[in-house]
Order: structure tokens, then C-alpha cells, then sequence
């Protein structure tokens, strides 16, 4: 089987080319173990290339036994003990066989093995005794005894037999009959030989000559000979023969499999085209239909429960499967519809779903392992530890870790809690914008004209003004405004307008803004918990935090990477008393009892708070996983069950029963759960209100002077006054007449009421009203009115007459008629 070296031709199939044979099978079943079983020496060295190929991949381990008769025994048990499902043999047809019936008798004829037969005659070993245990077994032939050629040649063969009494062929019971590959090989050299020496002696004349071995004598016609063996090309009982450099150049190889009928052609190699699997059996995993599989399961509400009526009974093995109900219970029911395929569950002894303890698995991960069981059907979550040593299917449930707690009491409001929508800050805020408002629109009355109107408008020619705003009028009116309510007076002048319009614009969001936020203080329960995240339980120390022992949950603190997990798991493993508990329902039990947070699944925390109205779940998820149903390693069964999975899934049965387990028989009836309060309003929501605000002040301020101003220059229009004097008869610039009436704004205690202000010049008429500032003028106001008592005279501007007319106005009247 090496290269040829020299003249020799070799028609056996190149051992590189048939370790990427066995390559190819390997990485199509995705074995990540593998067991080489090797009886001869030579063994080894045809291994080579297999070796060389899985070491280059770091996830597969490979382990190599050498067996004959004396240990081979050993040999299995040790593959046994560790697991090792899948194996290489290369051994001769009787080693195999032999081989075959010691593991037979060890149990490892069964669908969780996978045997792969080096052998290129798989047909001639006896597999009757193995074809109804289901066992995966896969080898390669090199004769097919369908082709015509092949059959005609077994014919004759069959004929010869009789007639000579010799065994040519192979004859096993209830098989066709075939011809052993080395015989058939043989008769390829013939064939070929036959064909090389035809070809020859048309094209070269030569004599043949005797030619002995034991002498120095050289056959002239030798390497001629060689040249027309190695160009000639034959069909033979072994396929298509080309030779290139003295061995076999192409070649095919029918790959074998083993069924409930017998060996059937699974697919073909082909150094070309690699493996094609071109037949796929019906029902490769005929254990379906004809074995009750044992199940392994572990009690956790909802998945898997005792029915409430059978708790009690003393004998509840009596009722088989009708003893359990729950999701996973119905689950396993509808995909044992789908696959056709008939099931015990039984209880892990420990209870536990499983955790790796110095190399040995607990739970029903170790029932798996082990293969005590044929699928694992309960809450289990599949992680990549567990994948190292089971398969999982598809996932049929979507969920994550999370935080059960006890619902915290509900907080009783206080008396002042309608405060609360708003940050004290902001009512603060609020305050002293009323005060400022109030004061502004005092100011800004008092300073502009037009804030200044005539109480009797019938009576054109008195000479009084009224302004409404008072400083009680003034925060009357903007309190009015806050509350909603309005009030009896309203601004005149623009600049007040201004200052009201804001302050109605302020009030309107600040007022919308608290109704609305009282509306959530008012709807939404008020419940304070301790605790928001897992964060904050890493931060405390008054509440104790702990999940199942032995669960995947578990698993996650223990191996996480990430520093508030390792710290939290630090935590947990180091409390004394210990806070891992043994069962669900003794974290539930905890919780209630104690100042105790309990980390699991979310979907059993939904499960639980829709029954249990005084749990309820505390932040959001931890991680992002799946429950699967597990399967020992390389298990036919994985791929049926996930199909049947993504079948129920499509079809929506599986949220069917995820309701009627969830939603349907819970009592709390939970919508989604809201926020426990509402945010008060802080600054940040709510400041740009005061900054428009404070913006409407100043604009109201800037228009306020330009009123007066603008005024104060039409006046001077129309009176066609050039010089203005003062009641004194002094001449009087624009800024003092604009310091004159600010100081009479904001006299606080002054009137509502002042006369209306003229201007005096030389060109004017005789009979004027002149505005004498209160600071110079002595007056009591018995109706409401301004009286003069005493004025002091302009020694420029004597007067002729003093009298008071009705509703005590003072006439004044001039005799010069300059003045």
C-alpha cells in the first residue's frame, strides 16, 4: 500500500486517499471524540493521515487503542466508561467481526455508537446479529456487485465454484453474492496485465524468454512492458484503472450503512468530488418507532409537575406518564405525535438538572452522559459547558436570568403628597416668579402712559388719570392668572400686555405640567423596593441574595467574567449560612421569610408572580438564553426532535401552551408592570419655561420706555412746545420729566390717581394745567381726589387767581398772557 518504488505497480487504493475518505465521513457526522481501534502495526501508519488532520483542530480529541483478541475486551469497557461513542476500527473482517460481537455483548451496539469499518469488504462480515439495535454503522466498499461487469464475473465465478469445489466468492446468509476486494484486485492485475501485454505485442515484436529471479540477467523488454502496463487503461471488478508513476490514480468507494434490512449504498467518495451522501434512510433513526424511550426529568413548576390529586398517593409509580403534568409534559406529548415514538419519564434521583464536580455531571446532564437516559425533557438551559458533553436541540423557550423579590408594602401618601408632582426647587422657582411677576407689572403700570386712562370717560375735560394696577391689584392679578381664574382687571399699555402674556404662558405649562404628573402620582401606586438591579444588590448587605445550587443559574455568577457577577458570586459562596438553596420553592420560601432575593429564570419568575401576588420581579435580565431538550452526544434523535420543535413553533402550539401554563390558571393577573412613581419634574424639564419668562420681562421693560418716550415726543408735536418748564418755571430736559414719573412709579404708597400732565411755554395760552410733582405739593384727598392747599408760585410766573373747581381740581389762571 505505500508509493511503488521502481518497476512495482500497485493497484490497491493509496492509504492518503483513503484516510481523506474516512476524513470526510468524520466531519460529515461533526464527531468532536473519536476512538481509533487499530490490530496490526501497519495500522498505525495508515492512520497517520487522520491524525494529522484532527490535530490541526483544537475541539476534537482523538485517543488510540491497539486490540486483538487478548485485550479487546478492555478495549470496549474503557470506551465504556469514558464515553467514547464514535470509533475508527481497522482491523481485518475477522477482527471486526469479532470486535462487533464483544461489543454486543457490552451494550455499545446501540444508536448512540458509530462504528466506522476501515475495511474495503464490509460485505463479506456477518451483521445480522446488529441490524435491529439500531447501531450506527458505516463502512466502505470498493466491489459494487451491481455493476454489470461485476455481476457477470460472480456469475461465472458462482459456476466455477461448482465445478471445482473452490470458494471464490463471498456467500454470507441472506446477502447477495459478492467477490472479496483482494481477489477482486487480483484479478484487476490479471486483467490489466492481460491488456498491457495485448497492446505490447502489437506495437513491439518480442520473443518471450525464460527469465529467473536468483541470476544478474536483465529482460531487455522489461521497462517496455512497464510502459504499456502503466498507459493502459482497464474497467475492472474495482472500477476505472489509471496508473500514474506505478499507482492507482482514481478511484471510488461505496460508503455502507447499516438498517432494520441490512447494509444499504448511504453515498459515494470520490478523490474528485469528496463525499456525496446520496441516499438517506427513511428512518435512519429506526429506534423512534420501536423502542420506549426512557425520559429523564426534574420536578419544577411549570414545566414538569405531580398531578395535585396523586401527591398523596402511596403507590404513584402504578400510573406511569399520567402521574406528571405540566408544560414540558405536554411538550413531550405533541413531539411524540410528530415523531412517532414511544417514552417513560422517570425523575432524576438527585433532582438536580446537573453541574460538572471534578469531571463528573450531575442531574440529568449525568443521565445523559451516562446514557441511563435517551433525552433530558425539563427546564433545561443550554450553555456551552453542557454542549461540550450533550447535544441540545433547537430552543422552545426564549428567556434570561433575573431577580425574584416580595412586592414592597404600599407607601400611604403624605399630607402634603399634592406637592409632589413638582421638585421642591421648581415650586421655589415658582414663587419667586409670582413675586417677580407681580412686582414688574406693578412697575411697568405705573411707568407707562398708557397703564394711565380717565375714570370718566364722558367727562373728556377732567383732569384726573387712573391706573388700576395697585400693588394689591398687581399680585391679585397674576395669582388670579396661576390659579386659573382670572381677575377684573386686565393691562393696557403693550409692555404690560407683554408681561402678562408671558406670565399666562408660564402659567399654562407649569399648570398643565403639574396636572398631568399628579394624574401618574395619583394612578400609579406609590412602592418604594430597596432594591432596582442586580446592582443595587451588590451594593447592599441587609438583603441576602442566592439561586438553585446545582443550576445553570449558578453557573452563570460562577464562570462570568464580568466583575459585579464575580463579586455577587463571591458573595453567595462565601455567606454563611449557605444562600444557594436546594429546590425552588425553597428560595420562595425564603423570600417571604426573609430579607432574601432570589436569582432564576424569568419565565418561572413570571410563572410564580402570576400566583403569588406578593412576588414580583425586580429589573430586567441578566443574560439572554434558551431551554432545550438534551440528548447524549451525537444522538440520531437531536435532529428529529428539533425539527419536530420548529415545526410547533411555526404552527404557534408552543405559545399555546406556554399561555395555558402561564396565563391561563394564574390568579394575579398582571398587566405589565408599570413604573412604581412617576419622576417629579426637575429643572431640566421645565426650565425653559423660566427663561421665557424672565425674557418677557426685559421685552416688557424695553417697550415700556420706548412707550414713554414715544409719548413724551408726540406730546411735543402737538403742543408745539420747544422749551419745557417745570411747575417751578424751570426748564425741564426729557430725562428729568423720565426720572420725574419712575420715582412717582414706584411710591408704593402713592395714589392710583394723578393729574394729567401739560407742558408750558411762552406760546402757549393763558389758562393752563400745570402737573405739579407730589413731592412739592402739601394735599389731602377727602373724595378721592387730589386737592391742593398750598402751592409755591414761579417768581417768573406770578398767577392773578387761585380757585378750586368742582370735585376739588385747582384753576389756576395766569394774568400774563406770556406766560
Amino acid at each position: 500500500m505505500e508509493p511503488p518504488q521502481g518497476y512495482s505497480i500497485n493497484l490497491h487504493p493509496n492509504a492518503q486517499q483513503l484516510a481523506q475518505a474516512y476524513q470526510a465521513v468524520i466531519e460529515y457526522y461533526r464527531m468532536k471524540e473519536l476512538l481509533i481501534i487499530y490490530g496490526e502495526k501497519e495500522g498505525l501508519v495508515k492512520m497517520q493521515n487522520i491524525l494529522r488532520s484532527v490535530s490541526q483542530e483544537p475541539t476534537k480529541n482523538v485517543y488510540i487503542r491497539q486490540a486483538d483478541r487478548t485485550n479487546m475486551r478492555q478495549v470496549l469497557k474503557e470506551a465504556k466508561k469514558k464515553n467514547w461513542t464514535n470509533m475508527i476500527v481497522d482491523m481485518n473482517a475477522t477482527g471486526t467481526g469479532l470486535l462487533l460481537k464483544i461489543a454486543l455483548q457490552e451494550g455499545m451496539i446501540d444508536p448512540y455508537h458509530h462504528y466506522i469499518f476501515t475495511t474495503l469488504d464490509i460485505d463479506s462480515i456477518e451483521l445480522e446479529n446488529y441490524k435491529h439495535n439500531y447501531v450506527n454503522l458505516t463502512g466502505f466498499r470498493l466491489v459494487d456487485p451491481q455493476d454489470e461487469f461485476t455481476r457477470q464475473i460472480i456469475e461465472d465465478m458462482y459456476v466455477y465454484e461448482a465445478n471445482t469445489q473452490l470458494k471464490l466468492i463471498n456467500d454470507v446468509k441472506n446477502k447477495e453474492r459478492t467477490i472479496p476486494y483482494e481477489s477482486a484486485l487480483m484479478f484487476d492485475a490479471v486483467l490489466l496485465f492481460a491488456k498491457a501485454l495485448e497492446e505490447m505485442d502489437r506495437s513491439v515484436a518480442f520473443r518471450p524468454v525464460n527469465v529467473s529471479c536468483d541470476v544478474d540477467y536483465v529482460w531487455p523488454t522489461g521497462s517496455s512492458l512497464y510502459e504499456f502496463l502503466t498507459m493502459s487503461h482497464v474497467r475492472g471488478l474495482t472500477g476505472e484503472i489509471r496508473l500514474q508513476q506505478g499507482r492507482r490514480l482514481d478511484f471510488k468507494l461505496d460508503v455502507m450503512q447499516l438498517n432494520e434490512k441490512g447494509l444499504y449504498k448511504a453515498g459515494l467518495w470520490t478523490h474528485e468530488s469528496g463525499f456525496n451522501f446520496t441516499y438517506k434512510d427513511s428512518n435512519p433513526v429506526g429506534v423512534l418507532g420501536n423502542k420506549t424511550l426512557i425520559i429523564t426529568t426534574v420536578l419544577d413548576d411549570p414545566y414538569v409537575m405531580i398531578k395535585e390529586e396523586l401527591k398523596d398517593d402511596p403507590d404513584p409509580g402504578k400510573y406511569g406518564n399520567n402521574l406528571y403534568e405540566g408544560f414540558c409534559v405536554d411538550l413531550l406529548k405533541e413531539i411524540s405525535d410528530i415523531v412517532h415514538f414511544d417514552y417513560k419519564i422517570t425523575q432524576v434521583p438527585d433532582g438536580k438538572y446537573g453541574v460538572l464536580n471534578k469531571g463528573q455531571w450531575s442531574g440529568v446532564i449525568g443521565q445523559l452522559v451516562e446514557r441511563k437516559a435517551d433525552i433530558a425533557v425539563a427546564a433545561l438551559t443550554i450553555s456551552y459547558e453542557r454542549e461540550q458533553y450533550i447535544d441540545f436541540t433547537k430552543p422552545f423557550l426564549n428567556l434570561g436570568i433575573s431577580i425574584l423579590f416580595r412586592m414592597p408594602k404600599r407607601e400611604k401618601p403624605g399630607l402634603f403628597s399634592f406637592l409632589n408632582p413638582l421638585a421642591i426647587e421648581i415650586w421655589i422657582y415658582v414663587i419667586a416668579a409670582y413675586l417677580l411677576v407681580s412686582f414688574s407689572i406693578f412697575v411697568l403700570a405705573r411707568f407707562s402712559p398708557y397703564e394711565w386712562y380717565n375714570p370718566h370717560p364722558c367727562n373728556q375735560e377732567t383732569d384726573t388719570v387712573q391706573n388700576t394696577f395697585s400693588l394689591s391689584n398687581s399680585f391679585w392679578f397674576t395669582v388670579g392668572t396661576l390659579m386659573q381664574q382670572g381677575s377684573d382687571i386686565n393691562p393696557r399699555a403693550v409692555s404690560t400686555r407683554i408681561v402678562g402674556g408671558t406670565w399666562w404662558f408660564f402659567t399654562l405649562i407649569i399648570i398643565s405640567s403639574y396636572t398631568a404628573n399628579l394624574a401618574a402620582f395619583l394612578t400609579v401606586e406609590r412602592m418604594d423596593s430597596p432594591i432596582e438591579s442586580a446592582e443595587d444588590l451588590a451594593k447592599q448587605t441587609e438583603i441576602s441574595y442566592g439561586t438553585l445550587e446545582g443550576g445553570s443559574t449558578m453557573t452563570f455568577f460562577r464562570d462570568s467574567n464580568i466583575e459585579l457577577y464575580q463579586q455577587m458570586w463571591n458573595f453567595m459562596k462565601s455567606k454563611d449560612p449557605s444562600v444557594l438553596t436546594n429546590s425552588m420553592e425553597e428560595g420562595i420560601r425564603r423570600i417571604m421569610d426573609e430579607n432574601y432575593a432570589f436569582f432564576m429564570e424569568s419565565t418561572s419568575i413570571e410563572y410564580i408572580t402570576q400566583r403569588n401576588c406578593k412576588l414580583m420581579q425586580i429589573g430586567g435580565l441578566l443574560d439572554s438564553k434558551g431551554f432545550g431538550i438534551g440528548t447524549p452526544m451525537d444522538s440520531p434523535l437531536r435532529d428529529r426532535l428539533s425539527m419536530a420543535i420548529l415545526q410547533m413553533q411555526e404552527e404557534g402550539r408552543i405559545q399555546l401552551l406556554y399561555n395555558k401554563w402561564w396565563k391561563s390558571t394564574g390568579k394575579c393577573s398582571r398587566e405589565e408592570q408599570k413604573e412604581s412613581k412617576a419622576n417629579a419634574l426637575g429643572v431640566e424639564n421645565v426650565g425653559g419655561i423660566f427663561v421665557v419668562l424672565l425674557g418677557g420681562l426685559a421685552l416688557a421693560v424695553f417697550v415700556a420706555i420706548l412707550e414713554f418716550l414715544w409719548k413724551s415726543r408726540r406730546n411735543a408735536r402737538e403742543d408745539g412746545c420747544r422749551r419745557v418748564y417745570d411747575w417751578k418755571g424751570q426748564r425741564q430736559s426729557l430725562c428729568s420729566e423720565m426720572a420725574d414719573e419712575l420715582m412717582f412709579a414706584v411710591r408704593c404708597h402713592g395714589s392710583s390717581k394723578k393729574p394729567k400732565f401739560k407742558r408750558t411755554c411762552a406760546k402757549c395760552k393763558k389758562r393752563h394745567i400745570t402737573h405739579c410733582p407730589l413731592t412739592e405739593v402739601q394735599v389731602d384727598s377727602p373724595n378721592g381726589m387730589l386737592t391742593l392747599h398750598e402751592m409755591k408760585k414761579s417768581p417768573n410766573q406770578p398767577s392773578k387767581e387761585f380757585q378750586f373747581g368742582e370735585g376739588g381740581y385747582l384753576h389756576v389762571d395766569y394774568s400774563d398772557t406770556d406766560t
